[in-house]
């Protein structure tokens, strides 16, 4: 039956029209929310006071990079939207009362690197393994020397990947199966052999050498303190789990790079950091001014190899975060450079020292 209250019929319209609000007032995380999210109007309630009121709210469900993005400023973020969504509401009746935004993550249905029976390494190892053992029988091995311990090694693998939900490439029950493969005539020389299993084995083996390393350096876990900085790494991490696609691994490197210039803008003092050119940098431009940072908290003949190495990463982060192409490779390299500069700072810093509490600093745009 069609739902005859005009306000939940207009719902899609409110929605958009308060993202078009709030992006032309440039309030992006409130934007992103309403355009990113499954966002919904609905009716909460009814109060019988003074004739009758109907209240109502709009419950909206984020991404979890996004919410994970502004889960600390999630009081914020709702209370504009619902100032902004009360002066929409004037256009109906009085007595209508909006009352509620909520915001939650959308609910997911795995959890990222979660405990399995085959793990992540051992699986990794056996694909591995069950590969040459492909490749050297077909290219000259007797079946008979390792058929035995192709089965033996399969077993786990089927297990790992059932448990995952990841389809099995290795269709394969024997060797014997393989040999009548290449047998049929379709791959006569060696050569062909191999390259047909590197395109049946690269894609699965990419995909648990994702899950086996971590991304990021894993020494420093808590955060620096530098709240932009800290969501940004935050964002990065969840983004490079969840990444699959040359688009998704652009954003990380987007992401790296403004992780940067966040860095950069909050511990950068043109009174105090100078550039080997004398040129004041950009506020943007993180290279510059992490170098002039480096060159002033690292000077001296004895922290020359320590400069060295920061300046390595710096740059290091700065060209991969700037590349145009991306693949998982380049953006695991990207997260790590990135993730290597900020620990290096907050070393530099004092922010890693122990039994050291840090006062949180407000984190302003410095005007330069």
């Amino acid at each position: 039956m069609e739902n005859t209250d005009p306000i939940i019929k207009d719902s899609r319209k409110i929605v958009a029209t308060l993202g078009n609000l709030c992006k032309k007032e440039g309030l992006n995380s409130e934007f992103e929310i309403l355009s990113r999210g499954e966002c919904q109007v609905e009716y909460i309630d009814h109060d019988g006071w003074n004739g009758g009121t109907d209240i109502y709210g709009l419950f909206c469900r984020v991404p979890l990079d996004l919410y994970s993005a502004i889960e600390y400023e999630l009081d914020s973020i709702e209370k504009t939207i619902l100032d902004k969504a009360e002066k929409i509401f004037k256009a109906y009746h009085d007595n209508v009362w909006f009352t509620k935004v909520s915001i939650a993550p959308i609910l997911s249905n795995e959890i990222h690197g979660k405990t399995y029976r085959v793990q992540s390494k051992e699986l990794l190892e056996k694909v591995e393994a069950i590969k040459e053992m492909m490749v050297s029988v077909a290219t000259g091995k007797p079946i008979q020397e390792v058929n035995e311990e192709y089965i033996k090694t399969k077993a786990p693998i089927n297990e790992g990947l059932k448990e995952r939900n990841i389809d099995n490439p290795i269709v394969f029950n024997d060797l014997w199966d393989w040999y009548r493969k290449w047998r049929d005539g379709s791959l006569p020389t060696y050569q062909s052999r191999r390259e047909f299993l590197s395109e049946l084995f690269t894609p699965l083996l990419e995909q648990l050498e994702i899950e086996e390393k971590e991304p990021l350096n894993p020494i420093f876990t808590e955060p620096t303190g530098w709240d932009r900085v800290d969501r940004s790494l935050k964002e990065i991490k969840t983004r490079m789990i969840e990444a699959s696609n040359e688009e998704q691994y652009q954003t990380v490197g987007l992401l790296c790079r403004e992780t940067l210039i966040s860095l950069g803008q909050f511990v950068y003092d043109a009174e105090i950091h100078k550039t080997s050119d004398g040129v004041l940098p950009s506020k943007k431009d993180a290279k510059r001014l992490l170098e002039a940072y480096f060159n002033t908290e690292l000077k001296g003949k004895s922290n020359e190899t320590v400069r060295k190495h920061a300046r390595a990463s710096n740059d290091l982060a700065n060209e991969l975060t700037h590349k145009r192409t991306a693949d998982y490779r380049l953006a695991a390299l990207s997260a790590e450079a990135t993730n290597a500069v900020i620990n290096i700072v907050a070393i530099i810093s004092g922010r890693r020292d122990p039994q050291v509490k840090q006062t949180k600093k407000e984190e302003i745009e410095i005007p330069f």
